[in-house]
């Protein structure tokens, strides 16, 4: 009888502990998911600077980053950055250099530097070619840094980074509003970094930061604009979806351009952490600690998270803006399935074009196809013909 009540007691202290443990990982995997904006990261080395007549090459190591077809950016703990461009040449089974076709500003760029890969093409809306002003939105978080690119049409293009993204990320879109004529809003919002910071300074995933982008759409009404297109990228994408379905503003909203976007934070979730080495199954642990409340202020978040609101696979039967999705086949954050998934559901609404790319790199991949594939939806649909809701 001891020695039942003894294991009895085993099992059940061991099933506490698992039941604390799993509890414990879902808290830090939620934790890390809404963490405030922090450093970048500088994890590569210059390993060698070769200058051939002007023609001017960096040499890394070789990674699935460093290797990938298309234009990047490097950027340097010391500070600036250079545009790379995809030539690129083998130094051996382990390094390999690429051409510097670009930089933001002078720099000379050192063996040894210390560097960071990036998406973000351009760091200012200059690098872009594009005249910016800087503006400050007023919403209800404070006073949000903005940039303000005119037009010549009555249609505004609203610009929505991504989650520990910087507004500059967006720059690869703004170009295209530019050339069909609008008028864009290249946007920060709270707790992005470069927007205000509110309480613990952590990400709701878009459930508050799309009252901050609400109000840009309220400033643009204000002067004079008559339709939107909302430029999303990732949980942007995810903003810019509620927007189109709940803001006052819903009517004005006459197109979505989403790239690599947010829909579903159940499977945004789990494919994070698969790319982290974790089970994907594991991403179930964080639900609770980001959706319901008493949890969620445990995380530090001022509330809970609606997540099932974010789940547009489930309310597919709702959307009722055209939208196009730009989508990576290697996408490891947001799994382009949810988008083709969502494509079967609705045709009828969602265009999908599909890029030999990982998250939120489709333009990067391929700059001249993301530009025609963004301008010709653009040129022949929604906005061409004026839809707007009634």
């Amino acid at each position: 009888m001891r020695a039942r009540r003894a294991i009895g007691a085993c099992l059940w202290g061991g099933t506490a502990l698992l039941g604390a443990g799993t509890a414990a990982l879902g808290w830090v995997i939620a934790r890390k998911l809404t963490a405030p904006v922090g450093p970048r990261t500088f994890n590569l080395v210059v390993r060698d600077v070769e200058d051939d007549d002007g023609a001017l090459r960096i040499v890394l190591d070789r990674t699935p980053d460093t290797t990938a077809e298309g234009l990047y950016n490097l950027w340097f703990e010391r500070g600036g950055c250079v545009q790379l461009g995809s030539e690129m040449q083998g130094r051996g089974p382990n390094r390999i250099a690429r051409a510097v076709t670009g930089a933001a500003n002078y720099l000379n760029v050192q063996v040894g530097d210390s560097v960071s890969w990036s998406g973000v093409y351009f760091a200012t809306p200059a690098d872009a070619g594009l005249e910016a002003h800087d503006i400050m939105i007023n919403t209800p978080s404070g006073y949000a840094p903005a940039w303000r690119v005119n037009g010549s049409s009555s249609t505004w293009a609203i610009h929505i980074h991504g989650l520990s993204s910087p507004r500059a990320g967006t720059l690869r879109g703004v170009q295209v509003a530019t050339q069909l004529g609008y008028t864009s809003l290249v946007l920060s919002f709270r707790n992005d970094g470069e927007g205000p910071r509110i309480g613990s300074g952590r990400s709701t995933l878009g459930a508050t930061e799309v009252d901050d982008v609400e109000a840009a759409i309220s400033y643009a009404v204000r002067r004079g604009a008559e339709r939107f297109v909302l430029f999303g990228w990732s949980m942007g994408a995810a903003i810019a979806l509620q927007l189109a379905h709940r803001s006052d503003y819903a009517k004005l909203i006459a197109g979505l351009v989403l790239d690599s976007p947010v829909l579903d934070w159940g499977e945004a979730i789990k494919a994070n952490c698969a790319r982290s080495g974790l089970p994907a199954a594991a991403g179930h642990l964080a639900i609770p600690w980001l959706a319901l409340e008493p949890l969620a202020r445990m995380v530090g978040l001022p509330s809970g998270i609606p997540l099932r609101e974010f789940d547009w696979v489930q309310r597919a039967e709702e959307l009722a803006v055209p939208t196009l999705i730009l989508h990576g086949i290697r996408d490891n954050s947001t799994p382009v399935d949810t988008a083709k998934a969502l494509h079967v559901q609705r045709p009828d609404v969602v265009t999908l074009e599909t890029f030999n790319a990982d998250h939120t790199l489709n333009w990067n991949a391929d700059p001249n196809r993301w530009r025609e594939a963004v301008t010709d939806w653009l040129q022949v649909g929604p906005v061409r013909s004026g839809n707007l809701r009634t």
